[in-house]
């Protein structure tokens, strides 16, 4: 009853068109505001259907930061190799390696590492706005994203997720499914309301780059969020990005071969 996309499918899918969808390097452009980087290349190590690597994804992207992309994949267990653990013992993506040596693997704080190190205006310096920005972060990572991806999304797409039984599995989809159309309608009446063109105010801001990812990970299982007409206009802004489409092309194909798997949702 209770069925999952197997890893082989996703693998066989993925295999003939994840290389053709890897970002390129691109150069910082100096009409944004923003600061000229160091001339060393940082690596970012990646999946390009993964949520929190189509983060980092959209933020270098639109703001033309030099990256050497490298992919990880997933779904061959190139993460769990010995090779990828000496770099990132979580055996998750993304991680960020600077030429020195130093890492980072939570995207949250790579985003805000990337932000201010190029000094992007998406991460104000004003006390109180970055406040906010993190209070948002904070927000969806700790409360949505938990409840949404890992009790309603991920455990029908991903076999090592999905509960040992039907039973555990359908009671596991039924409690994320309500605790999730609670965090909507907090997301869309409050924190979001019927004014704001982006999360934390009339300006796009790494909140944004770091929650779009996350509520379009449902569009894998079709959630259909047209009940929450501020979160689609929201998701409609950040779509309207001139990178959007580009990096979401792998993400955008695997959502396409899955239309007729079917699944449980909102």
């Amino acid at each position: 009853m209770f069925s999952v996309v197997g890893k082989s499918d996703l693998a066989m899918f993925l295999l003939g068109s994840m290389m053709d969808n890897q970002p390129g390097t691109v150069r910082l452009a100096h009409d944004q505001g923003i600061q000229q980087p160091e001339s060393k290349t940082m690596k970012i190590y990646y999946h390009p259907v993964s949520t929190t690597s189509r983060m980092l994804m959209l933020f270098v992207e639109d703001c033309r930061i030099e990256v050497d992309w490298r992919l990880v994949d997933l779904f061959t267990g190139e993460h769990v190799q010995p090779n990828y653990l000496t770099l990132n013992p979580s055996g998750m993506v993304p991680m960020l390696e600077e030429d020195d040596g130093f890492r980072l693997s939570e995207s949250s704080t790579i985003l805000k590492y990337l932000a201010e190190k190029i000094g992007s205006p998406t991460y104000p310096r004003e006390l109180r706005q970055r406040a906010k920005v993190n209070e948002m972060m904070d927000w969806l990572n700790t409360q949505f994203y938990r409840d949404f991806a890992y009790g309603l999304v991920y455990p029908q797409l991903y076999p090592h997720l999905r509960r040992p039984t039907d039973e555990q599995q359908a009671g596991t989809l039924a409690w994320g499914r309500e605790k999730t159309k609670s965090w909507l309608t907090i997301l869309d009446r409050h924190l979001i309301g019927p004014s704001r063109p982006y999360l934390c105010g009339q300006d796009i801001t790494i909140a944004d780059y770091f929650g779009a990812p996350m509520l379009t990970a449902g569009e894998l299982i079709r959630c259909d969020f047209s009940p929450y007409p501020n979160i689609t206009r929201w998701l409609g802004h950040v779509k309207a990005r001139p990178g959007w489409d580009r990096v979401n092309r792998a993400f955008n194909e695997l959502a396409g071969s899955l239309k007729d798997q079917p699944f449980e949702v909102l």
